[in-house]
């Protein structure tokens, strides 16, 4: 069986890379991994170690779950945020028969200005398919909804309005779960949060994933629309009279530095909590 070494970051959900990833599949007895290489936020006074992972953890999930609808299996990794480390790294793990790059444009790629098509094929023997995707111009073949909360992630209002955003058109949610302490501490309510409410919303049918952010809530928004192509926003908090998020002004706050919708669900909570 030929294996297929996929190596993108921002261009993995790019409608370009899906349908050469397609073309493959379709000729049959083929398989794929993904690597995709991790990079580091703009937005917070402290690189948080474990949100950065978990953006490229997102794109990941995503591009598996959009594939295995269409019945191809990819398998794949997080890999070192030099992207030619990455490749190569991915490259003895899986071995594979021929390697796909997918970058921005010339006149935007990183990638691109360290010649990473080049130096991969130069370095590994392998035939390297370089392809290009413009998401300034071409955009994205999904709408993207980047959702915002952390107590009520779990509370059905949250998850019954994702489901009528869902049911107008195909939507990816990205799940930000802010963390709750310093210095990437305290993280592990947060994460059995975001895990178990990505659970329910993918058998509700939706396509899903999520990452743990910086502590404060509108840093780890910002660092998401830094990393995302995000289309609108849901931010979800507890009851006026409770949320610290509200008192802040998030979702004016979002709605300027985005330019984008940004939607308020007041979602209660699940379970007993602090207000936060």
């Amino acid at each position: 069986m030929k294996k297929v070494l996929v190596v993108a970051n921002q261009t993995v959900g790019g409608a370009k890379l899906l349908d050469t990833v397609r073309a493959r599949a379709a000729e049959g007895d083929a398989s794929f991994a993904l690597v995709v290489p991790r990079n580091r936020p703009p937005h917070g006074g402290i690189i948080y170690d474990e949100a950065v992972r978990h953006s490229a953890e997102v794109r990941l999930s995503l591009a598996k779950q959009v594939m295995a609808r269409e019945g191809i299996r990819i398998e794949g990794e997080v890999g070192d945020e030099d992207p030619f480390t990455a490749a190569m790294d991915g490259i003895a793990l899986y071995t594979p028969d021929e390697v796909i790059v997918s970058t921005l444009p010339h006149t935007v790629s990183g990638w691109l200005r360290r010649d990473l098509p080049e130096r991969i094929e130069q370095a590994s023997g392998l035939p390297v398919e370089h392809v290009v995707t413009d998401l300034d111009r071409e955009g994205l073949p999904f709408h993207v909804t980047l959702v915002l909360a952390n107590q009520t992630m779990g509370a059905a209002a949250l998850l019954e309005h994702l489901k009528a955003k869902a049911a107008e058109r195909e939507t990816l949610f990205i799940v930000v779960v802010p963390q709750e302490g310093g210095q990437g501490h305290h993280t592990g309510e947060a994460r059995r949060r975001l895990n178990q409410t990505l659970k329910s919303f993918r058998d509700e049918g939706l396509l899903a994933a999520g990452t743990i952010g910086n502590p404060d809530p509108y840093d780890a928004a910002k660092n998401a629309l830094a990393s995302f192509r995000v289309d609108d926003v849901v931010v979800s908090t507890l009851e006026a009279t409770r949320s610290r998020w509200l008192r802040g002004n998030i979702v004016e706050r979002l709605r300027e530095h985005s330019g984008k919708p940004v939607e308020h669900v007041e979602a209660g909570t699940p379970v007993e909590a602090p207000a936060a």
